[in-house]
């Protein structure tokens, strides 16, 4: 609108354990560039003119690309705590360690020493934590926006388990002979309870005289099974395993081959 003087921006840290007020920016343009570390972030943006100011729009920053900042960070569980400990690449004024399983329950410390190492409490198991180490030269609770350095990020499971179910919507595609192409969805995040380490298919024919298992990396969502006999029924089956072991079964899932050409996809959505 014409009438706009200008806009107000709030950058504020997500956690904030300081008591200082959020990061104040004024603007006169509609955009603004921020150097910010690899913490979460809360923007607001408000208007105003010669009446005053207008209600905040609230943007959150969305989680970089990057998740992990591999070799940075060590993460050992010891006994009902969790040790991170880090070697530092120089030596600054601070570390920030912030740690969680979302934004919404992150927890942030001001470690003004220069041990490298912290000791971490209240993990509850099956949970994914999200730990960061940030270096900065300001540690009197001032604000972090300008001098706060992201030195590492990993992900920890204070104690594993198995997962909660197996993959959804098994589809038997491009069915042949002697050939079918299995395909799924990926077990959600929330259902692992563990790092997944891969998926297991085990399939059986309508005699039981076969039955075989293939055990595949975790980033895989396909399988071509081959050497498959002729006009005969087969019923599938998929699990997902961590370290803890292996989670359930989907239900078992049948196709038959043919005995010239191609059948038609088999799809039973869970």
């Amino acid at each position: 609108s014409e009438n706009i003087l200008g806009y107000f921006v709030n950058v504020e840290r997500i956690p904030n354990s300081c008591s200082d007020s959020p990061n104040r920016i004024f603007l006169k343009d509609r955009k603004i560039l921020l150097n910010l570390s690899m913490a979460y972030y809360r923007v607001n943006i408000s208007a105003y003119n010669e009446a005053g100011e207008s209600p905040q729009a609230i943007y959150i920053v969305p989680e970089f690309s990057a998740t992990d900042l591999p070799g940075q960070i060590h993460v050992k569980r010891q006994g009902t705590n969790a040790v991170v400990t880090w070697t530092p690449e120089y030596n600054p004024k601070c570390f920030v360690v912030d740690w969680g399983t979302s934004k919404e329950d992150m927890n942030m410390k001001i470690i003004t020493t220069t041990t490298g190492n912290f000791t971490l409490d209240n993990f509850q198991p099956y949970k994914l934590y999200k730990i960061m180490v940030h270096a900065s030269d300001v540690c009197q609770c001032e604000s972090f926006i300008r001098h706060e350095k992201t030195f590492g990020v990993t992900r920890f499971y204070f104690m594993e388990g198995v997962p909660r179910t197996g993959p959804t919507n098994v589809t038997i595609l491009n069915i042949t002979k002697h050939s079918a192409l299995v395909k799924w969805n990926e077990i959600a995040a929330e259902d692992r309870l563990g790092f997944l380490r891969g998926y297991r298919i085990s399939y059986t024919d309508s005699s039981r005289k076969m039955s075989l298992a293939v055990t595949l990396n975790s980033s895989t969502t396909s399988y071509h099974l081959t050497g498959l006999k002729e006009k005969t029924m087969y019923r599938v089956q998929i699990s997902g395993f961590t370290d803890a072991g292996e989670g359930p079964l989907t239900l078992s899932q049948p196709f038959s081959t043919t005995k010239y050409g191609t059948a038609e996809p088999l799809c039973i959505c869970i």
